[in-house]
Parts: structure tokens; sequence; C-alpha cells
């Protein structure tokens, strides 16, 4: 049974598809999954939470709290359980309210506070399904790094023929089994990632650093996170923390922190993502006390600091994987090549200054990926999340055996 042990939540929402929902829960329960439901209070006109219970083998929950027992329904709790929040059909006003986080049923709030992987398949009528507002909170969603299962095509309940069937049960079950499948096939690996930016101190008070947020390496620790890899965090002060149980994270400083912290782990590790932004140079002397301002002019002596990325591809061993970023403002392409040559990378990934959504700071980012056999990937401005999504099948693509 491929889903034996999967703790799925389903979701269930005011749609005539609903009724498909009693074939899907017994389809996953079939396959070994363990599901809990929560239904829209709107799904109540279309299907009986007492046929959902029966099949689920459970209580079915649709209200934070039932007057009846006395019990309160931990939206927090349900998120938290699960494996995966598969939503089918999701109906596009519950559509809507994921994509903008209104709160109003206890569906919603689960979602809005689920930590696990989403999935959602919409059902509507053609004409809802191709309006532009669907389309855009179906993009959206997907920008959360939601998996979105396209509606299907053929007759619908108006008359209409078109795109806007629920993905049939045995196509979604198809899928789900797929994700999980695909969602740890990194189990075992160790993947090492340095993120976010490095401080290089001038006094106790003022250093020197960069704009980097640490967004990009987050969304990456999280990709490989997700797969069942035990990633290793290297970060930057101040830079985003990723979120996951499979995630160890060493807060750095300066460079030669993160060069030390990186070395310490280096040689344990499958795969080495170089994705902070660190700091070329530090101040040659730092000052013990705060430096007082006095002349008009002030010069610091800047030193090289070490190259880590250079520095671990000399040590990388037959197996491993290195993988580097370049962020560039001229001559974009050129100099992420001669990166991919000069420090021993498998693959490198640019982001330019130049192209809007990219770079520091964005939720977003539009990049380009080239490999030692002269390919390359370019991208459409995506979410870091889509990225990072792209990156880990890039490096499961490698001819290297890991």
């Amino acid at each position: 049974m491929p889903l034996k042990g999967r703790k799925i939540l389903l979701g269930v929402t005011g749609s005539i598809a609903a009724y498909k929902a009693a074939h899907l829960t017994r389809l996953l329960m079939k396959e070994g999954a363990e599901v809990q439901i929560i239904m829209s209070t709107s799904a109540l006109d279309f299907i009986t939470p007492l046929t959902l219970a029966t099949l689920s083998k459970g209580p079915v929950h649709h209200q934070f709290y039932d007057a009846g027992t006395g019990v309160w329904t931990n939206h927090v709790e349900l998120g938290m359980w699960a494996d995966l929040f598969l939503v089918a059909p999701i109906s596009a006003n519950t559509l809507a309210k994921f994509a903008q986080g209104i709160c109003d049923n206890l569906l919603a709030a689960t979602y809005l506070s689920a930590k696990c992987p989403v999935i959602v398949a919409p059902a509507m009528d053609l004409d809802m399904y191709l309006h532009p507002a669907v389309k855009e909170n179906l993009k959206r969603l997907a920008s959360f790094g939601n998996i979105i299962l396209e509606a299907e095509s053929g007759e619908l309940a108006s008359g209409l023929n078109g795109q806007g069937r629920l993905m049939e049960p045995e196509h979604i079950l198809e899928h789900v089994i797929h994700f999980f499948e695909q969602s740890q096939d990194l189990k075992g690996k160790k993947v090492l990632l340095t993120s976010g930016p490095t401080q290089e101190a001038i006094d106790p008070v003022r250093f020197i650093s960069n704009h980097s947020s640490g967004k990009m390496g987050a969304a990456i620790a999280e990709a490989f996170a997700n797969r069942g890899a035990e990633v290793h965090v290297i970060l930057g002060h101040g830079a985003k923390k990723p979120q996951h149980a499979n995630i160890q994270i060493t807060p750095v400083k300066s460079a030669q922190e993160m060069y030390e912290a990186a070395l310490a782990i280096h040689s344990e590790a499958d795969i080495c993502v170089f994705a902070a932004a660190v700091a070329d140079y530090a101040p040659k002397d730092v000052a013990s006390e705060k430096i007082k301002k006095s002349d008009d002019h002030m010069q610091i002596t800047l030193v090289k600091n070490i190259d880590i990325a250079y520095a671990l591809g000399q040590k990388k061993a037959a197996g491993q994987i290195h993988v580097g970023f370049a962020l560039e403002t001229e001559n974009e392409v050129f100099h992420a090549k001669n990166k991919l040559a000069k420090k021993n990378f498998d693959l490198v990934v640019l982001n330019s200054m130049r192209d809007q959504g990219a770079g520091f700071q964005h939720d977003t980012n539009k990049v380009s990926i080239f490999f030692k056999d002269g390919k390359s990937i370019a991208t459409e401005t995506l979410h870091k999340k889509e990225v990072a999504e792209l990156l880990v099948k890039c490096v499961k693509e490698l001819p290297i055996e890991i």
C-alpha cells in the first residue's frame, strides 16, 4: 500500500462535485492512508458528514465548537497532524478565501495554520473557471507553494461542456501517490546550505553587509527537507529562517564564521548549495570601541575574505554535488559561467539585478541555470518556492550518483 502510514487531511467545499469526496476517501483509505475530513459549511448542502465519517472511520469536522458535546476543534492541531492537506473539491469561494487569507470557517483557519504541503483540486462551472479573478487566485495559491490539480474537461452541471470538472478521484489519487514517492526521494542524504548575508564588523556598533534577505536560501532548504533530506543551514544574521523538522540551523555573522561552520559539515554532505551573499571584503582592523565621529572623511582598509565556495570546491569529493549562485549586474552570463568552472560547481544559478522582481528582498526570482555540459535553463519570474523546486529537480537530474 503506497500510502500506508500517511496522514491526509481532506478538505471538502461547497461544489456539486463534493459527492466525489466519498469515492476519493475510499481510494485513499484503500491505499493505506489515515484520513481526517474537514467540510466547509456550504459543503453540508451537497454531502452529509455521516457519509464521510463512515468512510473515513472518524469524525468529520465542520465547525469550531460543537455546542452539543462542548468540544472545540483545534484547527492548529489538525494542520500539524497532517502530512498532506488535500482540498478536493475547492470551490471558487474557498479558493478566494485561501488566496486572500480570509478566515471565517474551520477549513480556512486550518489552511492558514497548516505546516504541511497543500494540494487543491478546483471544481466549478466553465465561465467561473475561466474568469480572470479565479485564474489570479489559482496563480496566487501556486505562488505560495501550493500544488494545483487543474480541473478536467467534460460536461458540467450547468449543461456546458469544457474545463471545470473536478479531476477524477482516481487521477487525484495518482497525484497524491506521486507526491509522496517524490517527497522522500532524498531521504538519507545530507545537504549543506549557506544562506543570507554576512556582517563584517567595523567596530562594536557598525558593520559592512548587503541587502540579502535569505528568502531564496530558506526556500531551497525547505524544498530539500520536503524530499526527506537532512539539511544543515549556515545562516547569516537577520536572514529568513527556514521552517522544517529536517532542518538544522547554525547562526553566524562573519564570512570567516560561515566558512568554519560550513567546513565542519562539508565532508559529510552529499549536496552543497552556496546561496549566501558573502561579503567579499572585511575591515583589516576592528575597533574595540565605537569609532567617534570627528573628521569629514574616514578611511577603512579592507582585506579580502575567504571565498567559501571556491575553498570548499577545492575539497570537493567524488560524488559530491556543488551548486553556486551568481548575482550580477553586467556581463551576467560570462561571469556566471566563469564561476561555474572556477569554483568547481556542477551547476550555477544566475540572478540579475536588472530583472524586475528578482534579486534581494523579493518573494519572486527570475533565474538562468547553467550546467557543466553546456545546457542551460531560463525561467520567467517565479515565486522563490517554485525556483527552489526547479533547482532540486535539476540537482536530481545531474549524472552524479549521490
